[in-house]
């Protein structure tokens, strides 16, 4: 459990792997690297295709290559969290019921959940504390990379629901493209970051990018 004000420092850049995107399971790695040496502050392993083997086998090598400068989570598969030697999971409203994850997890882990309405918030809220540590507030603008995708909140519904919310935040949904940092500063959340760094022909020099515009939004809003 991170206490709130650690944890949304650790949300303003938040890299969540795509394998497809980043060209392979070798090349998430390589990816991953490359965007925690140039800002990132936390990373999300994703790949809903992978087997429970190669998907141990891929949250390990991340959890080697970041080597604890940021905190990694696994999409979904809170039963590997232990195994992968990972900081905690991010689970969405079709997975592990929350206080299910919590119980698998133990109290130290961290512990996502997403949220794509209001009714999402306040049952998030609800919660007891110490289950979640922070919410995934999205889709931003419409993106790719989940099928089935809730409708965009534009920036508007972002800022809301983040208000709403008891917990620290982070958005998600085609927030890494240019122009779209500026928006997204006033709400308070962070960026979930997907086709941005990992379909970059140069992850590292796109994540220092999107840091520069982050630190550079945080100065303007001072």
């Amino acid at each position: 459990m991170r206490d709130a004000q650690t944890m949304q420092r650790e949300l303003a850049i938040y890299l969540v792997t795509d394998t497809g995107q980043c060209g392979g399971l070798d090349a998430v790695v390589a990816t991953v690297a490359a965007a925690v040496e140039n800002g990132a502050t936390l990373v999300q392993v994703r790949d809903p295709d992978a087997s429970d083997e190669d998907f141990l086998a891929l949250s390990r090598a991340v959890v080697d290559v970041v080597a604890g400068r940021v905190p990694v989570v696994l999409n979904d598969r809170v039963h590997l969290v232990a195994d992968a030697g990972a900081d905690g999971a991010h689970i969405g409203q079709g997975d592990l019921p929350p206080l299910e994850a919590r119980a698998v997890l133990g109290p130290d882990a961290i512990l996502g959940l997403s949220v794509e309405r209001r009714e999402h918030v306040e049952a998030a809220n609800a919660l007891p504390a110490g289950t979640l540590d922070y919410v995934g507030i999205g889709p931003v603008w419409a993106q790719q990379t989940k099928p089935n995708a809730a409708p965009p909140l534009g920036p508007d519904g972002l800022a809301e629901l983040v208000a709403l919310s008891d917990l620290p935040a982070v958005a998600i949904g085609g927030v890494g493209g240019p122009g779209r940092i500026a928006p997204i500063k006033p709400s308070g959340a962070g960026m979930a970051i997907v086709s941005a760094i990992c379909s970059a022909d140069d992850p590292g020099a796109a994540t220092a990018a999107i840091v520069r515009e982050w630190h550079a939004e945080e100065g303007d809003a001072r």
